[in-house]
């Protein structure tokens, strides 16, 4: 085999909170990028996954471990590398011209080589007789050409994708995965290796020659997928079909499956990201279908991609409505009771497995119990979340935590006030 291009050895990454506590997102990350071959990165959302594509960026030092590009240590953005996000990141004040040779300035590249390189690099990726458009007049599918034009201008070794399709519509996302692969082939083409970031299966299947699938909180790797099909690929191929449900069946087996030696907390078991009516909607589907459904189908039906329908997966899984194994998804005897039952049945029925099961919604269930007057300030718990959390994922976590609470009449929140309550009258 061919000298890694890009290895990571052992990458760990730790942001600190606001109180100074160290909060892991990358734990013991190792991988190769080989010459020749594009890798898709495949996890759910808080699994690392952009985290680690700046690390091999350098835009983000690791906390342990080491990136390196060949035997260098990658300590800052270098010229061997560059990157193509989800935003487009165009600067609006410039044409697509000036936009695509920012990193040849950067670089120092005298102007009638810059000059020359540009206008390939516009005609290789489809953007002839846009030189002088600005970024307001394009649409989303031709932003996105500048920003792989301005990409691939400096001739990296290894381009760096982060959900580089996932802003588009659906036709124009196609469309552009299928001019990525059109470049890919051909000898012109400036760029060794690829690692691209994605929450779409599909489009990982489609477009890589390995899927390395992390898990999450923190993102560690929890295996890979070779992916040994010619390209172009048939979305509808039987052995492409199986690799989407083997990635499935990576991301849903052993999650919430119950096996704690240590009581779960609101920081070790945390929220999935998914409101009451998307959980309740997910389980009427899975409950027309006989209690039994195959994920990859569900989504395609659905037309939901990863960071869609699996918060709902988890959400039913942790509450004990459904159990999620080897691509599939089941409903439990409470799921279909719930599926079936009146609002305030149903209610109960939630009520009952969001407080065993649920362990932030408990836990503040729990707290209003006992507090004076039965009313607390949300900052009570955001306070005690930000020692496992950033700002943001705590104050996600609260928000699903009074969606779930309000929903099984457990306590109240006014939002005015900030203030949780708990009627003692409630079930």
């Amino acid at each position: 085999m061919s000298t890694p291009i890009v290895t990571v050895d052992r990458v760990t990454k730790n942001f600190t909170n606001p109180s100074g506590e160290q909060l892991p997102v990358l734990s013991d990350v190792s991988l190769e990028l080989r010459e020749g071959e594009i890798v898709a990165l495949l996890g759910k959302s808080g699994s690392g996954k952009s985290t680690l594509l700046r690390i091999i960026a350098g835009l983000v030092q690791p906390s342990a471990g080491a990136a390196r590009l060949r035997e260098a240590d990658i300590t800052e953005p270098n010229a061997a590398t560059a990157m193509v996000f989800q935003s487009f990141a165009l600067l609006p004040w410039l044409t697509v011209r000036q936009n695509v040779e920012l990193g040849l300035r950067a670089q120092g590249v005298p102007e009638p080589e810059r000059s020359e390189r540009t206008l390939a690099v516009i005609d290789m990726i489809g953007l002839d007789g846009f030189e002088n458009a600005y970024p307001k007049e394009l649409s989303g599918g031709m932003r996105q050409r500048v920003g792989f034009a301005r990409a691939l201008v400096v001739q990296p070794e290894v381009l760096l994708m982060d959900e580089p399709f996932s802003a588009l519509d659906v036709l124009t996302a196609e469309n552009l995965r299928g001019e990525l692969v059109r470049l890919w082939d051909q000898t012109a083409f400036p760029t060794k290796t690829v690692l691209m970031v994605t929450h779409n299966i599909e489009e990982a299947v489609q477009l890589a020659d390995r899927i390395l699938v992390l898990d999450n909180n923190p993102g560690r790797i929890k295996g890979e997928l070779r992916v040994q099909l010619e390209r172009p690929r048939d979305v509808r191929n039987r052995h492409f079909l199986n690799i989407v449900d083997q990635a499935y069946r990576m991301l849903t087996d052993g999650a919430f499956d119950g096996g704690h030696t240590i009581a779960p907390t609101p920081t070790t078991r945390p929220l999935p990201d998914a409101g009451v009516d998307g959980i309740g909607g997910m389980l009427d589907l899975v409950a027309a279908q006989g209690g039994h459904v195959d994920l990859p189908e569900l989504a395609g039906d659905l037309r939901f991609e990863l960071d869609d329908l699996m918060p709902l997966v988890d959400a039913a899984a942790m509450l004990g409505l459904a159990t999620a194994s080897g691509g599939d998804l089941d409903l439990t005897p409470d799921g279909r009771n719930f599926a079936e039952a009146d609002i305030d049945s149903a209610k109960r029925i939630f009520a009952r497995l969001a407080r065993a099961n649920a362990p932030l919604v408990g836990a503040i269930d729990h707290a209003l119990t006992t507090a004076p007057n039965h009313r607390l300030q949300d900052g009570f718990f955001l306070d005690l979340l930000r020692r496992g959390f950033t700002e943001e994922a705590a104050q996600r976590q609260l928000r699903t935590a009074v969606d779930w609470g309000r929903y099984a009449e457990l306590y109240e929140y006014d939002a005015d006030e900030r203030l949780l309550t708990r009627d003692t009258a409630a079930a």
